[in-house]
């Protein structure tokens, strides 16, 4: 069903390799309807919407936006902003003034609460709008989706970094026997799992995994570090940075005012450290940590092109459950590269999806065949960058700030 008017387009929660490619999916298709007349970007999410930093995206160039495909960050800007009952006059008076009757966000979990917040004070307020969801997140921990933008091209960073890393550390064992890889995931050990896509060999890296699906025990990890030093003659070891006790707690956590977030999440980070601590002081072994951080976020130079295809063909369909009259979903990837389907935004909207208990060992210190077998098609193909004097070239938006 036909509705006249404007898109809006707005990236929240931390940028993944691929989010742009969903960006690039979403303006395409969007360029396709006649009854679409403008193209919006809200600049830093629903705070760009409050803020009235909207772009117009159909005055950028072809170039720039066939690019987006191929450029990390969120070319739009992120965000973890709340959204607060007090601020849906302001986003309806935006959205009013624009002339905002498609609105697609391209997030997580928190995300898709302020996705299925505004669709449902649109239908409260009476006021003709569409409301998409578009999933991303390297967590991978979106549930009723087969798997999330950005897992795939992450997963496929961390496997490779443990690959090259172990080879590093094993030639070192004589001196610097124990590595520990940490990778992010809140709560969720999809990204630590994926590192085992690493190990061709028995004794190759990594040699144990750590999830925070599992309650950690510091004695039991010192004597499971131990075993495997005794036998391999080191040890390499990836950890989730949200890993929690028997109580439910993070074995290392920050929880003043700057360090959590909007949505009340804790930073994390300092697990590996800790870890390497109680290694060090304990076993007396020498060890080291290695934080992969925002740059296994970033690492477009060796996206799956799988995870490229993955991100565009959610934006698309984004579109196209728009157009035909939709509102109030999110789109969900099957298990066919690029297939997609739809589940309601309230179904998603601050829920996590955990790694199954069955895909881990009896032990929880590695993953199944099961987990293997879900992984290894998501990392598949080498996404093409642009190089030039050695060093990628990235799209970036000239952003024409609209006047409202």
């Amino acid at each position: 069903m036909a509705l006249e008017g404007n898109v809006l387009i707005g990236q929240s929660g931390g940028p993944t390799s691929v989010i742009n490619s969903s960006l690039y999916g979403i303006i395409t298709e969007a360029k396709k309807h006649g009854f679409i007349r403008e193209i919006y970007g809200a600049v830093h999410g629903i705070e760009g919407v409050l803020r009235k930093q909207i772009i117009d995206l159909r005055r950028e160039t072809d170039e720039v936006i066939d690019g987006l495909k191929r450029t990390p960050g969120a070319a739009l800007g992120g965000c973890r902003y709340k959204l607060q009952d007090t601020d849906m006059g302001t986003v309806f008076r935006v959205f009013d003034s624009a002339d905002i009757r498609y609105f697609f966000y391209i997030g997580g979990n928190d995300s898709m609460d302020t996705a299925a917040r505004l669709n449902k004070a649109a239908k409260e307020q009476g006021y003709e709008l569409r409301v998409i969801g578009v999933p991303k997140t390297i967590d991978n921990d979106l549930p009723e989706t087969h798997h999330c933008p950005g897992f795939g091209s992450c997963a496929k960073y961390v496997a490779t970094s443990v690959r090259e890393a172990g080879l590093h550390t094993a030639s070192m064992y004589t001196s610097e026997p124990i590595t520990i890889l940490q990778t992010v995931g809140r709560n969720t050990g999809w990204l630590p799992g994926a590192s085992a896509l690493a190990k061709s060999q028995e004794d190759d890296a990594p040699h144990l995994i750590y999830f925070p699906e599992i309650a950690f025990s510091i004695e039991k990890f010192l004597e499971e570090v131990e075993a495997t030093y005794r036998r391999v003659g080191g040890a390499f070891i990836v950890v989730g940075e949200g890993l929690k006790d028997a109580r439910g707690e993070y074995i290392e956590v920050q929880e003043d005012d700057v360090a959590t977030d909007a949505f009340g999440h804790p930073t994390l980070g300092g697990v590996s450290e800790f870890l390497r601590n109680a290694i060090e002081k304990n076993l007396k072994i020498k060890a080291r940590n290695i934080k992969l951080d925002i740059c296994q976020q970033a690492a477009m130079h060796f996206a799956s092109l799988r995870d490229v295809n993955d991100a565009v063909a959610v934006g698309k369909a984004a579109v196209d459950a728009a157009a035909s009259g939709l509102s109030g979903f999110m789109v969900t990837l099957l298990k066919e590269e690029a297939a997609t389907g739809l589940i309601e935004l309230e179904k998603v909207a601050n829920v996590e999806r955990k790694v199954p208990v069955e895909w881990m060992n009896k032990e929880g210190n590695f993953v199944t065949s099961d987990f293997l077998e879900y992984a290894h098609p998501l990392i598949q193909g080498e996404a093409r960058v642009l190089v030039e004097d050695g060093l990628p070239v990235y799209a970036r938006l000239k952003k024409s700030f609209i006047q409202l």
